[in-house]
């Protein structure tokens, strides 16, 4: 850094015709003296000095520079952000229900698949118990029909068929002439008996119109008389049928007993139709459907962890009924509906870039960071995920960048901490650099003031990127030369004021 002077002006005193002035003239310089004195010193504390001399103007004025260098510096995106967890869920049943057993405690450390609440499943059982036993049967009903019949019902079933023949043979060959002989008989012996029990009915007539009997021994006659008489007429017609034969009504009717039984026969011989075992299959299959529906919601009331994470906060208690949380619903709803909120046991660091500086931000990419909790302590992490669509706030385009925190800081960072982020993505490379104060813009465009001939002069330049504080100068400066950290001051008049006289 270097100040330079320059004089305004030569003194006046050492012309030899310049006369001494009047005292109250003397007087006059004496107080100009002392208020250029006062101005110079007031100048020098605003990193500007200026000497006024000889005819009451400006004579020096120190102007604050620095030459123009050549370094190689980082380029670096500076964010801010906050420490959240690399995944978070609003943990719920699958189905409405009443917390039976509640596991876990906020705080707890909890492993994927772990049991960490179980709903209360008593109305499930039931239905489980029912739906084995539908299973079962169905099951068995298939046995059967891929089985077949057992022997000894087809053999049942063949001595049905024989007896049913020999009837239907019976029938069509007609009685034998022993039965017809044999009814014949049955007819004479009655035939025999109604002769003998009309005799006795006459004599106990005859007897009783001469008084010798009583009426009730008469009836008695006649009531075994009309016995003998109906025993006579059912022999006749026995008889009758035997030696006309069997009907054709009879002989059809035994004729399709026969042709059944055959049928039935040839079926369980067959064994059972494809059609009806595929229809059992298709009732086991249903029943299996069933009971894996009421197997999956049993299991369903068992609430497990979906990953390894910590119980971060714990909404509902033993007994309470909750119900599914809607996805996409706020906090407050989740909160209401939901048993517990589960985070990850690792944390990450999420910032937001906006849109004109995301394109220098890739996945794998160094990241440093410092923590408001963590005073001059700095944290290494990598660039893990970029958003893929933009987020609008306030007018204002930006991308989520989602950043990894190395081991073992991510023990030590908790959600929530307000983080500062620091992305170095690029480096100039032995470029020229003029501190970022001492670039200006005017209408002619950004550039610099440098000294000519001890005045400043604003020079155009043409910028690049900047970094550390610094603005790469594309054109328009030469390495070393020097150039005024601050634009200069605008004058607020062409003159000073100087005190009046005493």
């Amino acid at each position: 850094m270097v100040i330079h002077s320059v004089s305004a002006g030569q003194s006046r005193s050492s012309d030899p015709q310049h006369q001494p002035p009047p005292p109250r003239l003397i007087w006059d310089k004496a107080r100009l003296v002392k208020g250029v004195g006062l101005v110079a010193v007031l100048l020098v504390g605003g990193r500007f000095g200026v000497s006024l001399m000889a005819s009451g103007r400006a004579s020096q004025v120190d102007w604050l520079t620095q030459p123009v260098e050549r370094k190689t510096v980082p380029v670096v995106i500076t964010a801010n952000g906050t420490v959240q967890a690399e995944r978070s869920i609003n943990l719920s049943p699958k189905a409405s229900g009443v917390i039976e057993a509640l596991l876990v405690v906020e705080g707890d450390r909890v492993t994927q698949n772990q049991v960490i609440a179980v709903m209360d499943d008593s109305n499930l059982r039931g239905d489980l118990l029912n739906a084995k036993g539908q299973l079962a049967q169905q099951q068995a009903n298939l046995d059967r029909l891929v089985a077949g019949d057992r022997p000894e019902d087809i053999a049942r079933a063949e001595a049905q068929l024989a007896e049913a023949e020999a009837n239907l043979q019976e029938l069509e060959v007609g009685n034998r002439p022993q039965d017809i002989a044999q009814a014949t008989a049955r007819l004479e012996q009655a035939e025999a008996t109604l002769q003998l029990r009309d005799a006795d009915r006459r004599r106990y007539e005859e007897l009783y119109d001469s008084g010798a009997i009583s009426r009730e021994e008469v009836d008695q006659k006649r009531t075994d008389w009309n016995v003998a008489v109906a025993e006579v007429r059912e022999a006749e017609e026995a008889l009758a049928l035997q030696q006309a034969g069997a009907r054709p009504e009879q002989i059809k009717q035994a004729a399709a007993r026969v042709e059944q039984q055959r049928q039935t026969v040839a079926a369980l011989r067959a064994g059972n139709r494809v059609e009806d075992i595929d229809q059992a299959r298709a009732q086991v299959r249903s029943a299996q459907g069933t009971l894996q529906t009421i197997e999956s919601q049993l299991q369903d009331t068992q609430v497990v962890a979906p990953f390894d994470g910590v119980v971060t906060q714990i909404y509902a208690e033993l007994g309470a009924f909750v119900s599914p949380s809607m996805s996409g619903g706020s906090s407050e709803s989740a909160s209401s509906s939901s048993i517990l909120l589960l985070s990850s046991a690792r944390n990450q660091v999420v910032v937001n870039l906006p849109e004109s500086q995301i394109a220098k931000v890739r996945p794998g990419q160094a990241v440093t960071f410092q923590a408001d909790a963590f005073s001059g302590e700095v944290f290494t992490g990598k660039v893990a995920h970029v958003a893929t669509q933009a987020s609008v706030s306030q007018n204002v385009t930006s991308f989520e960048v989602e950043i990894s925190i190395d081991e073992p800081a991510t023990d030590a960072l908790k959600i929530g901490m307000n983080v500062e982020a620091h992305f170095e993505v690029d480096t100039l490379e032995n470029a020229l650099l003029v501190p970022n104060a001492a670039v200006v813009r005017q209408s002619e465009g950004e550039g610099v003031y440098v000294l000519e001939g001890g005045v400043p002069v604003f020079q155009s330049i043409e910028t690049g990127d900047t970094a550390d504080g610094h603005t790469e100068v594309m054109s328009g400066l030469e390495e070393g030369e020097p150039i005024l950290l601050s634009p200069p001051p605008k004058p607020e008049s062409d003159g000073f004021s100087f005190p009046p006289p005493p």
